[in-house]
Parts: C-alpha cells; structure tokens; sequence
C-alpha cells in the first residue's frame, strides 16, 4: 500500500507554478477529428539519408549540419584461412636504423591503445579504428596493450593479434611488429608505413 504524502507549502507553489500551463490533450473521435479541434501540425520534408535504404530525421532551421558518416568498421569474423603478421620478425622494406630503433625499444610510441577487458568483437572495432586514424594523422609508431590473458598460451585477444593485423585492410599499413622487450609478451609496438 503507498502512503500519500502531502506537499509542503513551498513544494505546493512549485508544483502549481510548473503545472500551471499544462493543457490536457485532445481526444480524437472514432471518426477524425472532433468540431473545433486544432488540425495537426503539418509533417516536414525528410532529408534523404547518406545511408541507402534509411530516412533521416529533418533539420530545423540554423540547426548544425550532421557529422559526415563514419567509415564503418568491418565486423570481426574468426578464421584463421588469413595470413598473420609475425610479431619480431623484420619484413622486406624496413630500413636497419628503423628496424634497430624498434626493436630496441628507442623507437617510442606516440600513442597508445588499451585493450583490457574488450570482448573479441569490441577490440577488434577499436584497434581497426585506431591503426586507421593513427595511420590518417601520419604516426610513425604505436602501441597496442593486449594483456598476457589467463590461458596456458595467452588470452584470445593476445592470441587473435597476428591475425587482425594480417587483414588485407590493415597490413598494407604495418612496416613491422614486435613485442617492446622480451618479458613483456601482452604488449606490442607497430611500425606503420608512412603515408606516401
């Protein structure tokens, strides 16, 4: 059973202050509208979507245009039919002194990405859109932290890697990857190509 509580004086004035210009809906006849009863407002045009298939809502007047879309991100799909990339092996096109600076650990990275705790789907999306965007602003190196997982050969993230950066869409962007230094296996550093 609820308990009514009744208002205080100061409660009561805010109550009829914020209700007081509130009107109760019209109700619609079974058969259209009633004698007397205002028309409805008329439907504005619908700009048409970038987005095939799809409306989109309408701009009001001096409203901000809409972002252009977003490239959308491939879905993750686990087969292991695709190539990987070798983590600490030097691929052909990669200069000594870049190679040295790399796997010596000189080479810092200017940004990174943290992976723990992502599901498979949801770090894919992220290092897909990171490696783009870090390869759109023209960086040289990166860092992607996978953690070292629970399992006897790692976590499915650590494990899914080589993998994810074999993609067709993402190894024309890697020079080479290696771990930072031996000891730390749940962490690498990409070196992406620069753009041309």
């Amino acid at each position: 059973m609820r308990r009514r509580r009744t208002l205080r004086e100061d409660e009561q004035a805010l109550w009829t202050a914020f209700v007081r210009d509130i009107k109760p809906l019209a109700r619609k006849a079974a058969a259209g509208n009633p004698a007397g009863a205002p028309e409805p407002a008329p439907v504005p045009d619908v700009v048409p979507s970038p987005v095939r298939g799809r409306r989109a809502a309408p701009l009001a007047a001096g409203s901000p245009q809409p972002a252009p879309p977003q490239p959308r991100v491939p879905a993750y799909t686990l087969h292991r039919s695709q190539a990987s990339v070798e983590i600490g092996e030097r691929r052909p096109g990669l200069d000594d002194t870049s190679w040295r600076a790399l796997v010596s650990g000189k080479l810092r990275p200017t940004r990174t990405l943290d992976l723990h705790g992502q599901n498979v789907q949801a770090a894919f999306q992220r290092l897909h859109a990171f490696l783009v965007q870090a390869r759109a602003d023209n960086l040289r190196c990166v860092e992607v932290i996978t953690g070292l997982g629970s399992g006897r050969q790692g976590g499915v993230l650590r494990r899914e890697l080589p993998f994810w950066l074999g993609r067709p869409d993402l190894r024309p962007l890697i020079l080479a990857v290696t771990h930072p230094h031996a000891a730390n296996q749940g962490s690498v550093r990409i070196l992406l190509r620069r753009r041309g």
